[in-house]
């Protein structure tokens, strides 16, 4: 998918200035609101904390990161306070994930993570800046993106082919039940996920997901009913439509196909 901005290259010389004004008019331009279907999203004004883009009908905000290399495990953020504070907050943003090439001027892929998957065990603390930097001490984050479940990764643009809208819409609208969730049941309903995504098959035994009580273990040590938890977890995923039941101790993940 072209840019089509060639009049950005005669305003600003730096290819990374370039890439960041083709980026954002291309998301003005072509990206929709996957969360109410809104056609559009609107720019901020430049150098807000964190959201770059609104929908204008359902009040979500975005933020994107463009990049030429593929986005790896980790995405480095903002201040890392401002982003803890807002992940409470209904104003915290979706992230959009761009990748392009300069080169050709085109986007390759597009990938949003919603805001619903955002919780603090996502958000790395960095080191602050030392004491010659320009902003000293200044502290920053970044996005652990392998801590996402695929399901938490929405493709709109791969290998430069537009997926279809009603398909978008359709894997965003299958884990909207998220929302719902305050930050530490969210937090374990997004760690089961990944468990089921370790998995790797549709269709899996609850034996499988008790493999994985270490792993839940230390990461909520805590817990002193890690088995229990992870059966009320799958009641919970089957009860918001994220899991189909299909035998005692036999579950099949969903299809979000439309």
């Amino acid at each position: 998918m072209k840019f089509g901005f060639e009049e950005a290259q005669t305003k600003y010389s730096s290819g990374s200035q370039r890439a960041r004004i083709w980026t954002e008019q291309w998301v003005s331009r072509w990206i929709y609101c996957p969360n109410c279907a809104n056609s559009r999203l609107s720019q901020f004004p430049a150098n807000l904390p964190v959201a770059d883009f609104l929908c204008g009908n359902c009040n979500d905000q975005f933020e994107l990161k463009s990049q030429r290399k593929a986005f790896g495990a980790k995405v480095a953020d903002g201040a890392y306070f401002t982003k803890i504070e807002r992940l409470a907050s209904s104003t915290n943003p979706n992230l959009i994930l761009l990748n392009y090439s300069l080169g050709t001027m085109a986007v390759l892929n597009v990938c949003m993570v919603p805001k619903h998957f955002f919780i603090p065990e996502i958000i790395e603390k960095r080191n602050p800046l030392a004491s010659t930097a320009r902003r000293a001490g200044w502290i920053g984050s970044n996005i652990l993106l392998g801590r996402v479940p695929q399901s938490g990764r929405i493709c709109i643009v791969r290998d430069g082919v537009p997926v279809p809208k009603e398909t978008v819409i359709a894997q965003w609208q299958k884990t909207l039940f998220l929302r719902e969730e305050d930050a530490d049941a969210r937090g374990w309903l997004i760690e089961v996920m990944k468990c089921l995504d370790l998995i790797g098959t549709v269709e899996f035994d609850i034996e499988q997901v008790y493999a994985f009580e270490g792993r839940l273990g230390a990461l909520y040590p805590h817990n002193m009913n890690v088995r229990p938890k992870i059966r009320q977890q799958l009641q919970r995923l089957r009860d918001s439509g994220y899991l189909d039941f299909i035998s005692r101790g036999r579950y099949r993940i969903r299809s979000s196909r439309p």
